[in-house]
């Protein structure tokens, strides 16, 4: 949890234990009320009500941050659909991205990073899935979150894509140590590509174009770590099993 996810949480724990207390200062005071119409509460009895009310049920903070915190997520989850079917085009239909299975029926969108670990341990499982299952067409998204060498080894994957070596490239830089220059030229030679065209291309308008669109796109979506995978109209964060995923891609077929 970020510094600024737990001071909001803080904060809402506060605004919800406020909310109870004001509940409770308005029940007992309306209790006193019909008891005696005429008289005030004072600063010092309100604050003895909300100490008592407190300390008498204290459970209910919790219980009403976890309400609170369900319907958040439930409200962010319908917006983050709304903003699949508002984004349907950018996220299933750039005909930029890398893809595997391209005539499959049921589509599968990754967002991930180079150096992500999660997104290296997930890579075979995902492989073995859409080479068992051609009906899943698995589209990559380049979201290179982590630093310089994951920036660089997302140029030089779409890079390699112009030179039709995305899937080699691709595999190699998920088990990769090394993503300096020097390794990419390394890999360059390994697929028998021009090297110069690549470096150049890396650089290229069009592919800064291409990852600043859909790191725009990602945020946008909410997505703030890899790996994330969108099938249909949901967003599934993080790394999943993935026989998890094809249970998924079956009940969207």
């Amino acid at each position: 949890m970020t510094k600024v996810e737990i001071m909001r949480q803080r904060f809402v724990t506060w605004m919800i234990a406020a909310a109870i207390a004001g509940a409770a200062v308005m029940q007992d005071a309306g209790r006193a009320a019909a008891e005696d119409p005429v008289s005030g509460l004072t600063t010092g009895q309100i604050e003895q009500i909300v100490r008592d009310y407190l300390l008498r049920e204290p459970e209910v903070i919790y219980e009403a941050l976890q309400v609170f915190q369900e319907r958040q997520k439930s409200a962010e989850a319908a917006r983050q659909k709304e903003i699949v079917a508002e984004k349907s085009d950018e996220i299933f239909n750039d005909d930029r991205d890398a893809e595997v299975n391209p005539d499959g029926d049921v589509t599968l969108v990754e967002f991930f990073d180079y150096r992500c670990g999660y997104c290296r341990r997930m890579t075979e499982g995902l492989r073995s899935l859409v080479g068992d299952d051609t009906g899943i067409r698995l589209v990559f998204k380049e979201f290179p979150i982590l630093g310089e060498d994951s920036m660089r080894a997302s140029k030089a994957a779409l890079a390699a894509k112009r030179q039709g070596a995305y899937d080699g490239f691709h595999a190699a830089l998920m088990t990769a140590s090394d993503m300096s220059m020097e390794a990419i030229e390394r890999l360059a030679d390994h697929y028998e590509l021009d090297f110069d065209k690549l470096a150049e291309d890396m650089e290229s308008e069009e592919v800064a174009a291409q990852i600043s669109d859909t790191l725009r796109l990602g945020h946008t979506l909410g997505i703030s770590g890899t790996p994330s995978f969108i099938i249909g109209e949901t967003v599934i964060p993080g790394a999943i099993p993935v026989d998890q995923l094809a249970e998924l891609v079956e009940q969207h077929r």
